[in-house]
């Protein structure tokens, strides 16, 4: 995938959540929002698998408490949702670092505890989008 690519499937994907937003309105389970997310991207045609569990490569120790990311879409793209007042640091730390254990160039944090989903969407790349072609 181009960066191109990348960044006009991560438009797709906030303009799907906030299909769902318009839908049900602010106030609603994390959960709820994932499924319904979920649904809208499957039923237009996005690969998307939801609650994978993240292995941790640490020597011979096997974690018994897996990390899990909320929704993987067409396998590029790590699709974190809230429902808070505000994003904290460690959110966006945490997604980052599902990125690089995932090597997977892009991520969305997503919060429908708003009013307006576009402006509580916070997009993060790393290194994997920066070596990808630009279009």
């Amino acid at each position: 995938m181009t960066k191109k690519e990348i960044t006009q499937l991560s438009y797709a994907i906030i303009g799907y959540a906030i299909k769902v937003h318009k839908k049900l309105g602010p106030g609603l389970l994390e959960k709820i929002y994932e499924e319904c997310l979920k649904y809208e991207l499957e039923t237009n045609g996005y690969k998307v698998q939801q609650q994978i569990n993240i292995e941790i490569d640490y020597y011979d120790l096997e974690l018994s408490n897996p990390l899990r990311l909320d929704l993987l879409v067409n396998d590029c793209v790590i699709v974190e949702l809230k429902t808070v007042e505000k994003f904290h640091p460690i959110d966006e730390a945490k997604l980052l670092t599902y990125m690089k254990l995932l090597s997977i160039p892009q991520g969305l944090l997503i919060n429908f505890n708003t009013t307006n989903i576009t402006k509580s969407t916070k997009p993060l790349v790393n290194e994997y989008f920066a070596r990808l072609a630009d279009d």
